[in-house]
């Protein structure tokens, strides 16, 4: 049988990155293999489901690259293949009605908690042969004895005693199943054959297990990933800063990034740290998973997209940038200087935004300027040490020679010719020039403007 896996989100929020870290586990583990990646929503919890969540969540799946093989399925078009099954069991007297009142359950919790035992249903109508009065709830017959025996691809051997479990409830009194049945009843319709998925739906796993084998079917392959963690090693979550997948994409994140971030969290092939999305559907395995949680750092984030960043065709960020901040940076890409410039602050950028941040001087002539780098530095500078460096960049134009190479120079020279360092001259040209100490190479950014423009940016002091 080829392989068949699934993501199943439930539309009651955006895209955690943990939940696309177990998407993308899913969606690598099925192209390596040559399998199914299959899309379920799983929005049975009509009050909290919101549409425009399931939108974010789709988009975030695309945006990340992953394209799914079939669906997306929703469970609350499925309610009446979930109680034939539910019927099914009925009839083999593998589950039963249960009519026990809401009161009545919280007795019997009580009960067992003042005699130090764990609180759970007690089976009374597990063996009722007439029909109650009132509302009724439909609950499996847990075995009474023996071992759940998962054989996880990640966790090992899990054992859970059946005597750690109840006759829990799979059908509502408002005839509506829950979450452990319908999860059992859509993974065999879809055939699936690995479910891959987070550590806290472990739990859950021997009642699904009993639910398959009550029903005759046979499990399928299950591997549970550890949680995402926050650097104080807890479950992380919106307390610790962003962590839906749209705010990283808002933020300026590549989704290449972001993709070989989140699969290295808790999976690794030798000492390799970066990989693209062609290099994890041909070696994604299970074998590579970790069985203990991983911290998410977003210092090790923003090195991971610095790195993309600097290897992406400036073509493609360019169109990026425009997409997700309006900024067209297409004229840079004009000319070789500006290609030059633009790759500059590639190899400086650690997100998306720093482009937006770093060009404005680069795009018009009305460019914004440190206020305060203006009062201290500008206006401190000494009228002899910009008239030096003027002199010297008028000779180099006069020769033809208006390079970085031969521009950068001029700088030293000037200071050395009124008896200043090097700072002293290109500290408030580069203010002059760019608004900000914080921009490429100094000679770059003199070819780049020209000879009229430059005159006209260091004019602007005096």
């Amino acid at each position: 049988m080829s392989v068949r896996v699934r993501f199943a989100p439930s539309p009651t929020g955006s895209l955690h990155v943990g939940g696309a870290r177990t998407a993308l586990f899913n969606y690598f583990f099925a192209k390596a293999k040559g399998g199914k990646f299959i899309l379920r929503v799983e929005d049975t919890d009509t009050e909290r489901n919101k549409p425009e969540f399931e939108r974010e969540i789709m988009e975030s799946l695309a945006w990340l690259g992953m394209k799914w093989d079939e669906g997306p399925f929703h469970q609350t078009k499925r309610f009446d293949v979930y109680r034939s099954y539910v019927t099914q069991l009925l009839q083999k007297q593998k589950a039963y009605r249960c009519y026990c009142s809401p009161e009545a359950l919280a007795q019997m919790r009580k009960d067992a908690e003042a005699a130090g035992k764990k609180p759970k249903y007690d089976g009374r109508c597990r063996n009722r042969t007439e029909p109650g009065e009132g509302p009724s709830v439909v609950r499996f017959k847990t075995p009474l004895t023996g071992d759940v025996v998962i054989q996880d691809a990640i966790k090992g051997e899990v054992r859970v005693n059946v005597q750690e479990l109840d006759d829990f409830i799979i059908l509502r009194s408002n005839d509506t199943p829950i979450y452990n049945f319908t999860v059992v009843v859509d993974d065999v319709d879809m055939k699936i054959t690995h479910v891959i998925r987070a550590e806290e739906h472990l739990n859950n796993t021997p009642r699904q297990v009993l639910l398959m084998e009550a029903l005759g079917w046979t499990p399928p392959q299950y591997a549970h990933v550890p949680l995402v963690l926050a650097p104080d090693k807890t479950k992380l979550s919106k307390r610790h800063g962003a962590v839906a997948v749209s705010d990283y994409r808002k933020q300026g994140y590549l989704k290449e990034a972001l993709v070989s971030y989140l699969v290295r969290l808790g999976w690794g092939k030798g000492d390799q740290e970066l990989f693209t999305s062609d290099e994890l559907e041909k070696e994604f395995d299970l074998s590579g998973c970790g069985a203990s949680g991983s911290v998410f750092d977003v210092k090790k984030l923003d090195w991971v997209n610095a790195q993309f960043i600097a290897r992406k065709d400036p073509r493609e960020l360019v169109s990026e940038i425009k997409d997700l901040y309006g900024t067209d940076l297409s004229p840079l890409l004009a000319t070789e200087v500006g290609v030059k410039l633009f790759r500059a602050i590639a190899q400086r950028a650690v997100r998306l935004k720093d482009f937006v941040e770093q060009t404005p001087w680069a795009l018009s002539d009305d460019f914004p300027k440190d206020e305060k780098a203006v009062e201290t530095i500008v206006k401190t500078a000494k009228p002899e040490a910009l008239a030096a460096l003027r002199a010297e960049l008028a000779l180099i134009e006069a020769d033809g020679g208006w390079k970085a190479e031969n521009l950068a120079p001029a700088f030293k020279r000037a200071a050395e010719k009124v008896g200043l360092k090097m700072p002293d001259v290109a500290k408030p040209a580069r203010i002059l020039l760019t608004g900000t100490l914080a921009s490429p190479d100094i000679g770059l950014v003199t070819e780049f403007l020209g000879p009229e423009r430059t005159r006209q940016r260091l004019a602007a002091c005096c």
